[in-house]
Order: C-alpha cells, then sequence, then structure tokens
C-alpha cells in the first residue's frame, strides 16, 4: 500500500514512517509550518525523509497558524509542566489542527497517486486533544471517502490510535526507529527540557516500555517528580 506518512519530526510520528517503510510502500513524509514557537522538530522529520529515500514535503502554514491563536503552541504562552492533565495541557491545543493537516494530506496524496494517509495519533492524548480520538479519526475516514467519492479512493491508516506511547516505543523498536533523532519537546531548547508534558510522557513511554532512553534531558529525573504528583492528585 503506497502511504504517505504525516510526520512531525517527534517520536510517534518518526516511529510510524520507519514502520511504514518496512511494512508498506512508503511513499513521502508531509510536515507543516503553522508558526509553532520552534522548528525544531521539522529538520528531524526532514532527516527522517532522507534516511528513510522518500520526498520531503513542508507545507507553509503560517498564515493559517496566525489565526489559531491562544495556544501555548503558537503564542508568547508558557509551556506547563508536569505530566499531561486536561487542566494544563489544554493550552497546547491549537484548534482543528489534526483536521487541517490532514486535509491537505489526503489532497497531496490524491495528487501524488497515494492510496493512504498515515498519522501517528495514539490513545495517551486521547482525553486532551479531541482530533486524536477514534470517533474522531473514524469521522475523517468516512467524510474524505465522502469527499473524493468516484474520483479516489485513500484510506486514513492510524495504526497507533489505540496504544499507547509505550507501545509506540516498542514497535519503533522493533523496527529500527533511531530514537535520538527524533524531537518531542515543546520548549525547543538546545536539548529535552525534561520538564514539559511531551518530555515527561516521553521519558516514562520509554520506562514502561523497557527500552533505553537516548534522550538528552536538561531535567533527567523530574519525570518521577511528575508523576509522583499526578498520583497524590
Amino acid at each position: 500500500m503506497k502511504t504517505l506518512v504525516i510526520c512531525s519530526g517527534g517520536l510517534d510520528s518518526v516511529s510510524l514512517a520507519h514502520i511504514t517503510a518496512n511494512e508498506h510502500q512508503l511513499t513521502r513524509l508531509v510536515s507543516f509550518d503553522y508558526g509553532q514557537r520552534h522548528r525544531k522538530e521539522v529538520d528531524f522529520a526532514e532527516a527522517a525523509s532522507r534516511r528513510l529515500g522518500v520526498p520531503f514535503h513542508l507545507i507553509d502554514m503560517r498564515g493559517i497558524g496566525a489565526v489559531l491563536s491562544g495556544s501555548a503552541l503558537t503564542d508568547d504562552i508558557d509551556v506547563p509542566d508536569g505530566h499531561y492533565a486536561e487542566e494544563t495541557m489544554r493550552i497546547t491545543v491549537v484548534p482543528n489542527r489534526n483536521a487541517i493537516m490532514l486535509s491537505i494530506g489526503f489532497g497531496i496524496a490524491v495528487a501524488q497517486g497515494d492510496e493512504a494517509v498515515a498519522t501517528a495519533v495514539h490513545g495517551g492524548d486521547h482525553f486532551i486533544y479531541p482530533d486524536c480520538r477514534p470517533a474522531f479519526t473514524r469521522a475523517f475516514d468516512a467524510m474524505q471517502q465522502a469527499a473524493l467519492d468516484g474520483y479516489a479512493e485513500i484510506r486514513l491508516h492510524t495504526p497507533f490510535v489505540e496504544h499507547s506511547k509505550a507501545e509506540i516505543v516498542r514497535q519503533g523498536a522493533r523496527h529500527g526507529t533511531p530514537f535520538a533523532q527524533t524531537w518531542s519537546c515543546y520548549k525547543g531548547g538546545e536539548v529535552h527540557c525534561g520538564r514539559c508534558g511531551t518530555c515527561v510522557e516521553r521519558r516514562e513511554a520509554f520506562h514502561l516500555a523497557g527500552v533505553s532512553d537516548p534522550t538528552v534531558y536538561a531535567d533527567p529525573d523530574y519525570w518521577t517528580e511528575a508523576l509522583a504528583a499526578r498520583g497524590q492528585s
């Protein structure tokens, strides 16, 4: 199955790219510049495309991102520290981001003759990000079948949608994902901060998966404090 992968450069999407390259026919990686607070992860996505020998498409969505305001990922708002929690991580929601990106991905897939669009949404994001939930992915796939009816048949591929991040680490490791060549941190410093929700989730996922974490963190031990605090709340 000729498959386009939406790839941010993070652990989940780069793992998906490597898995897809092994199990299907990976055709291209597509990333988006929506005016996010840093572009470090985009560089990791482009590096993944070179490593896997497929074209890389960077879509300029800065004009759209400028009006999707109110998120710590796009505006000058502090990124919260600690484990994912609805009351703190809601500030990292970019309105309708996945729906917009997937629509563009489907358009590219049709134009380039691909058969599927793959995205790395996963179970750990369900309670915070509505456009990562199974109900959304099912509805979006059905909408695209209607939008392309009689013209093209492209399927939405979401292999992680019911999986934890730890399971993504396990699968990524089995398929040779170079985890050190992925970027998760929302803050975009010289190294992963170790304190934001994505860093804590990343560190915990390696621990639960029983896979060695090659990531350099500015605060490598904070994740245990964050998990303890969550358990007490």
